[in-house]
């Protein structure tokens, strides 16, 4: 049932990425997916863009525009002043985990340290999430990792 469920999740990527997406790093597939460009935006004010052109590899758990939209009014506008930079680079961090973790590699109840130090919990019974976010599209492969797209964004505590 899982695998089938990380299946169907993995062939839907083929109709929101290119083939070659592979090719291009986290960032550089990010921007080319035309989904996330308010995670583009957070990512260059928070200077990370450099980091995830590294050389990784990074697990990216990636929220789409439409996550970001539903944050409270505000929100974002706020978190991408230059005096929130550190706030919105936690939170950014909170999305990715060191090494390259695809969806085969999952199980129930189990957690992954992100970068910004904090653990998310897998759920993999009646569809995927990462703490409360949905995986709507898993196995987006990069040239420095993997993303996961996910359809709210992921919260620290802080």
């Amino acid at each position: 049932m899982i695998r089938r469920t990380f299946m169907a999740l993995a062939a839907s990527t083929a109709m929101a990425f290119p083939a070659f997406a592979a090719d291009k790093d986290i960032v550089d597939t990010a921007v080319e997916a035309g989904s996330f460009s308010t995670l583009v935006a957070a990512v260059e004010a928070a200077g990370l863009v450099e980091t995830l052109k590294g050389e990784g590899p990074f697990t990216v758990f990636a929220p789409t525009d439409d996550a970001f939209a539903a944050l409270p009014e505000g929100t974002v506008e706020d978190l991408l002043k230059p005096e929130n930079k550190d706030k919105l680079a936690a939170i950014l961090t909170y999305h990715v985990v060191a090494g390259k973790v695809m969806s085969g590699d999952l199980s129930d109840g189990m957690t992954a340290a992100t970068v910004e130090g904090s653990d998310v919990t897998i759920k993999t019974e009646g569809g995927v999430m990462v703490n409360d976010a949905n995986v709507t599209t898993a196995d987006i492969e990069a040239s420095n990792g993997v993303i996961h797209v996910i359809d709210s964004v992921l919260m620290p505590s802080m």
